[in-house]
C-alpha cells in the first residue's frame, strides 16, 4: 500500500513540473538547462521529494523573471501613451495654425481677385470674345483642308484657350497677334489653288507619299485626280470617286500649271464635305436595279419579253401593211397578205353564187384574224401581271424591314434602307414595263398608218362589178377590210368586231 501510494505521489509530482516546464517554454523561451526533474527517474522517496523540492525552486524563478517582464512591458507601454497624447497635441496645434492660415488664404485670394477683377475692367469682355473666337477657329481648323498643308495650327489654339480658361493666367500680345495671323491665313488659303507633298492613305490602308492639289478649302485631290478626305490630320483618298468627267477634269486640273480648268468642287467642303459624300454614296441606275432583288430580275425578264415582241410584231405588221397596200392597188389577188387571200376566195370560183361567196370571204376572215393578233393577248397579260409582280416587290421588301426593325430596333435607319429600297425598286420597275406594255398593246390593235385606205372608200382592183341586187358580197368585203384593222385603222375594235361576226 505504502508503494502505491509513493508511485501516485510521484507521478502527480511529475505532472505538475511537466505542466508548469511547458508554460515556462511557451512565455519566454529561456536559456537550455539541465534535464528538468520529471527526466530523472526517482529511485526512493527521499530522492522523489528532493526532485519536488528542486521542480519548485525552479518554476519560482521562471514565475519571477515572467512578472518582471510584464512590468517592463507596462513601463513601455505608458510612455507610449504620453509620447502619442503628445503628439496628439502637436497635431491639433498644427492643425489650428494650419485653419488659420487657411482662412487669411481665402480672404487674400478674394482681394486679389476682385483687385484682378477692377485692373481687368473692359479687358475681361475682350478676353471672353478672343476664347470664343479662338475655339470656333480651332474647331474649323480641325475639318478644313488647309490643315493638310499646313499641320499642327490647331494645336497650339487649343493651348491658348486651356490659357484662357483659367482665371489665373493671360494671353500675351504675341499670342493674340498668333490668332489673328491664323484667322487671316485661313481666309487666303481658301480662295487659292496649291500643290504640296503629303501622306495619303490608300483605302486598303497603306500609307505612300504623293503629290496633292488642294482647291481652296473645298477639295484635295491627287496627280491622277482622284479625290482625297482629309479627317483626323490625315489625307485618305475616297474608297468610290465621283462618277462622269470629275476624274478625268481632275487629272487636268493636276497636271496644269496655270490657265482656267473646269473643275468640280464641292461647297461643303469647309464644313467636313457632307454634299460630296452624299453624292459618292448615292447609288448607280445599276446598282439601284440590284437593289430590287429576285423580284426585281423577274420584271426586267418580263419586261424585255415584252420589249422584244412589241417590236417583232411591228415589223409583221408594218410588213403586211405595205402587202396589203400594195395589194389595194393590184388588180390580181397576191396570197402574200391577209387581203389577197380572201379576194382569192373569188378568184378562184368567179361564177360563185352572193350567198355562197358572203360565207366563204366571210370564213377566210375568221382564218386571217387570229394572225394579225397574235400576241397582242400575251402582250395584255405582261400589262397586267407587271405592277402585280411590283406589288410583290413591295411586300417582300416590307417584310424585310420589318425583320431588321425585329434584330436592330428601329434606332438605325440604314438597317431599315435595304429592304425600303427593294420595296420601292420593284415598284417602278412594275410600272416601267406595265405603261410601255400597255401603250404597246393599243399601237398593235389599230395600227396608224395613213397609207391605207378601206375598201369601203377604194375597192381593190381585183373586185368585179357586181349587180346592184347582189350587195352583199361587197358588203362582205367591207366587213373583211374592219376585220383586218389595216384598211380602216380609226374604226375602235368593238366595232370591227361587230362588223367581222355581223
Amino acid at each position: 500500500m505504502k508503494a502505491q501510494i509513493v508511485k501516485a505521489s510521484a507521478l502527480v509530482a511529475v505532472a505538475t513540473l511537466a505542466s508548469w516546464g511547458a508554460y515556462a517554454q511557451d512565455e519566454a523561451p529561456a536559456e537550455p538547462a539541465g534535464p528538468t526533474p520529471q527526466e530523472v527517474a526517482a529511485q526512493n522517496m527521499d530522492e522523489l521529494l528532493g526532485l519536488v523540492k528542486q521542480g519548485q525552486a525552479r518554476a519560482s524563478s521562471e514565475n519571477e523573471a515572467r512578472e518582471k517582464r510584464f512590468t517592463q512591458a507596462k513601463t513601455n507601454q505608458a510612455a507610449e501613451l504620453k509620447r502619442a497624447e503628445q503628439e496628439r497635441q502637436n497635431e491639433e496645434r498644427r492643425s489650428a495654425r494650419l485653419e488659420k492660415k487657411f482662412e487669411d488664404n481665402e480672404l487674400l485670394i478674394a482681394a486679389k481677385q476682385e483687385q484682378l477683377k477692377e485692373r481687368l475692367g473692359t479687358l475681361s469682355e475682350l478676353f471672353g470674345h478672343l476664347t470664343a473666337a479662338t475655339g470656333d477657329l480651332a474647331s474649323q481648323m480641325d475639318v478644313s483642308m488647309v490643315s493638310a498643308e499646313y499641320p499642327g495650327r490647331e494645336v497650339f489654339l487649343k493651348d491658348l484657350i486651356a490659357k484662357m480658361s483659367g482665371s489665373d493666367r493671360l494671353p500675351s500680345v504675341a499670342e493674340i497677334e498668333r490668332v489673328w495671323y491664323e484667322i487671316l491665313r485661313e481666309v487666303k488659303e481658301q480662295g487659292t489653288i496649291s500643290r504640296f507633298s503629303a501622306e495619303v492613305a490608300t483605302p486598303s490602308g497603306e500609307l505612300s507619299q504623293r503629290d496633292v492639289v488642294r482647291v481652296g478649302a473645298f477639295n484635295v485631290i491627287d496627280t491622277d485626280g482622284n479625290y482625297l478626305s482629309f479627317s483626323n490630320n490625315q489625307l485618305t483618298e475616297l474608297p468610290r470617286q465621283p462618277g462622269g468627267a470629275f476624274g478625268s477634269q481632275g487629272a487636268d486640273l493636276a497636271g496644269a500649271s496655270a490657265g482656267l480648268h473646269q473643275f468640280g468642287i464641292d461647297p461643303t467642303g469647309p464644313t467636313g464635305g457632307s454634299f460630296l459624300a452624299a453624292i459618292i454614296d448615292s447609288p448607280t441606275l445599276a446598282e439601284r436595279w440590284h437593289q430590287g432583288g429576285y423580284v426585281g430580275y423577274a420584271i426586267t425578264a418580263v419586261g424585255a419579253f415584252a420589249f422584244l415582241l412589241a417590236i417583232f410584231r411591228v415589223v409583221v405588221l408594218t410588213t403586211v401593211g405595205a402587202k396589203v397596200s400594195a395589194q389595194l392597188k393590184s388588180s390580181k389577188a397576191n396570197p402574200n397578205n391577209p387581203l389577197g387571200r380572201v379576194l382569192k376566195i373569188h378568184e378562184d370560183a368567179p361564177n360563185m353564187d352572193p350567198e355562197t361567196l358572203e360565207l366563204k370571204m366571210a370564213e377566210g376572215v375568221l382564218r386571217e384574224t387570229p394572225r394579225l393578233e397574235a400576241g397582242l393577248t400575251l402582250l395584255k397579260i405582261i400589262a397586267a401581271v407587271a405592277p402585280l409582280m411590283g406589288l410583290l416587290g413591295t411586300v417582300t421588301g416590307m417584310i424585310i424591314t420589318f425583320q431588321a426593325i425585329t434584330i436592330f430596333g428601329a434606332g438605325d435607319p440604314k438597317a431599315m434602307a435595304g429592304g425600303i429600297s427593294s420595296a420601292l425598286v420593284t415598284t417602278v420597275l412594275g410600272l416601267l414595263v406595265a405603261i410601255p406594255t400597255v401603250c404597246c398593246t393599243r399601237l398593235l390593235m389599230v395600227v396608224p398608218s395613213a397609207s391605207f385606205t378601206s375598201l369601203t372608200s377604194k375597192p381593190p382592183a381585183s373586185l368585179p362589178s357586181m349587180p346592184s341586187e347582189s350587195t352583199s358580197a361587197r358588203s362582205t368585203l367591207e366587213r373583211t377590210d374592219a376585220c383586218l384593222g389595216y384598211l380602216k385603222p380609226s374604226l375602235p375594235l368593238w366595232t370591227k368586231a361587230g362588223m367581222c361576226y355581223g
